[in-house]
């Protein structure tokens, strides 16, 4: 029997590669579509790639119609706050204006299902914990404005053309692929993990705290890790769900358990063995106390179950795979 083909944008990054693993890992083909500027080629590792940008509208449109693939998978997107707001032109013309050169060659290509990756910074500041589906829209940021806007232009095209997406809300990527194949490797780093596993190997000087005076039980602000292939897995059962029923869905993704800066720290030091040094800085303008979703929505629709949402777990195998990556 011949493999159906999936197109992948973004699938030489973090979270694109994972989903490329494990949707080879159920038997289909994985097409992968990246310009590299954050993603790795060496990544590539379970179907063929393509170099090119979501604002090639005849290059997807090239692809396509020789690939025939099934769905699309949509990670192509930038992705650091901070940089959204010194760069919001970059982020609103690759975010927005390439998601909608892409869905204008599945259109053209009469391929009607869309898997995108959205984000938590949708909703802005937390008025509920946990945060669930039909919390207030509100991002602080250009780059949550962008995966909100997105959301809204899949309504449009829904109405118009027929488009149906799945929309998966994350709260925070975190791990690596249990044989170490693949990880989190971005230039700069900017995500916690990493970076607290960068001062264990001492490739940097130490790990920066922004702020210890928040209203949690140790004072540092609290966040929801879910590891990479529970996020892979709920890409595929999204793809499961659009074959078998037509609907879109707005789903969070996340583990629904917090961990804070401080005790992050701990867990790295405690399964490294390292110890590193420790600043405590200001606080960063934006960063709510608590973040925590609520993914009951994800669970009964999509049958999903995350398997490893144990922290120790989550950290040990990024700290596998940082190990083989970056040590001399």
């Amino acid at each position: 029997m011949q493999m159906k083909n999936i197109l992948v944008l973004g699938g030489a990054g973090y979270i694109g590669s994972h989903c490329c693993k494990y949707l080879a890992d159920q038997g289909y083909a994985p097409i992968v579509f990246d310009n590299l500027s954050q993603g790795h080629k060496d990544f590539v590792k379970w179907g063929p790639f393509i170099k090119g940008s979501l604002h090639e509208t005849d290059k997807l449109i090239k692809v396509m119609k020789e690939y025939e693939p099934v769905a699309v998978m949509h990670l192509a997107a930038f992705l650091s706050v901070g940089d959204s707001v010194t760069n919001p032109s970059g982020y609103y013309n690759n975010n927005v204006v390439g998601t909608i050169s892409l869905l204008d060659a599945m259109i053209k290509c009469d391929i009607k299902n869309i898997i995108f990756s959205s984000s938590c910074a949708i909703y802005g500041q937390p008025e509920t914990i946990p945060i669930q589906e039909f919390h207030e829209k509100s991002p602080i940021n250009p780059y949550g404005r962008t995966k909100l806007i997105i959301e809204h232009v899949l309504e449009d095209y829904e109405t118009a053309y027929g488009l149906k997406s799945v929309c998966l809300r994350y709260f925070n990527a975190a791990g690596a692929d249990y044989q170490s194949k693949i990880g989190e490797d971005h230039s700069p780093e900017t995500h916690l993990i990493p970076l607290i596993l960068d001062a264990a190997l001492g490739r940097i000087n130490c790990i920066e705290i922004f702020g210890d005076d928040y209203n949690t039980p140790d004072g540092t602000c609290i966040r929801d890790y879910l590891h990479i292939m529970d996020i892979a897995q709920a890409h595929f059962k999204s793809f499961e769900y659009l074959l078998a029923h037509g609907k879109s869905l707005r789903l969070n993704l996340g583990n629904e358990k917090g961990y804070s800066v401080k005790e992050l720290i701990q867990v790295v030091k405690d399964i490294t063995g390292n110890t590193f040094k420790v600043n405590i800085s200001a606080r960063r303008p934006g960063d709510p106390a608590k973040l925590i979703g609520s993914t009951q929505l994800a669970k009964t629709t999509l049958n999903w179950q995350p398997q490893y949402n144990a922290i120790d777990e989550i950290i040990r195998s990024a700290w596998e795979w940082h190990r083989k990556r970056f040590s001399v």
